[in-house]
């Protein structure tokens, strides 16, 4: 895994869990502007799983850490599924929650990889 990748991807999470949670405080409905900023973390994520996948070995707790990418990888689509049923304010607040988490798993990912460098 990159440091600064993941980085990167921890700040566009939160930024996009911000962004969700205004939307909900307002009482909006989830828009196009979530589901792309979901999209884009979806995107950033995959990258992030090929990189991880590929040097895997190097990585002492193992079954932890691909939970954890597994994980990362899987909330985005639920999200995305769970945000477009719920038609009120909590459509936005199920993608701020999500969103978050995998801004907390993605540092924690990054935790369990450099324990090993």
């Amino acid at each position: 895994m990159i440091g600064a990748f993941s980085g990167g991807l921890i700040g566009a999470a939160l930024l996009l869990a911000l962004l969700a949670l205004i939307t909900a405080i307002r009482d909006r409905p989830m828009g196009v502007a979530l589901l792309a900023g979901l999209a884009v973390v979806e995107l950033a994520l995959l990258v992030q799983a090929g990189l991880a996948v590929a040097e895997v070995g190097q990585v002492r707790e193992r079954a932890t850490f691909i939970g954890y990418l597994a994980g990362t990888v899987v909330i985005p689509p639920a999200a995305v599924w769970w945000g477009r049923a719920e038609r009120t304010r909590w459509g936005p607040g199920v993608i701020a929650v999500a969103a978050f988490t995998v801004a907390v798993m993605t540092g924690r990912l990054l935790q369990l990889w450099n324990a090993t460098a």
